[in-house]
């Protein structure tokens, strides 16, 4: 799922360099433009970063390098990886129904003018594919809190854990 997310999100980066090389040339509409725009930060984000960069790193690596071997592979049925297809999905039901919704760089400030707002079910269904999003990464987060504070070996004291596990719980 991760992998085949970095796909999409390489080929709408690709879109974006060709589209910002020659604007207008392309896809002729800037509403299009923002769309792949938020598209392409939330794919690469919520769908390949925190499942497979840092999620995958939670659930397996830093316990083995915590020094707990028996706890790195249970530990991978994390609902937080479960929900972000749900996501996905309402990510492109915004992209179909209606005229789509894009917001570029700033999803929220459009949705709150009257003049820019999306008053139907586009910008719901964007705004929920948000939350559930941010659901998703606080859940990682807890996951890694926990991974880190709770799984080392007890002879372990803090100062001693490995400098990459100590950095998964300050990004957390």
């Amino acid at each position: 799922f991760s992998l085949w997310a970095g796909l999409v999100g390489t080929g709408l980066s690709v879109l974006i360099r060709l589209e910002l090389s020659m604007p207008l040339s392309l896809l002729k509409d800037f509403q299009l433009y923002n769309l792949i725009v938020t598209s392409h930060g939330l794919i690469m984000i919520f769908f390949l970063v925190m499942p497979m960069m840092m999620g995958g790193f939670g659930n397996w690596l830093v316990p083995l390098m915590l020094i707990v071997p028996d706890m790195a592979f249970p530990r991978m049925n994390n609902i937080s990886f479960w929900v972000l297809p749900s996501s996905m999905f309402l990510l492109f039901c915004s992209m179909f129904s209606e005229g789509g919704f894009g917001g570029g760089w700033t999803l929220y400030p459009p949705l709150s003018s009257n003049m820019m707002g999306h008053s139907g079910a586009a910008g719901d269904f964007l705004i929920l594919s948000l939350h559930i999003g941010g659901a998703s990464s606080i859940m990682a987060s807890l996951n890694f809190y926990s991974t880190w504070g709770n799984m080392r070996a007890g002879c372990h004291p803090f100062q001693r854990v490995p400098l990459f596990c100590s950095s998964i719980g300050v990004t957390s």
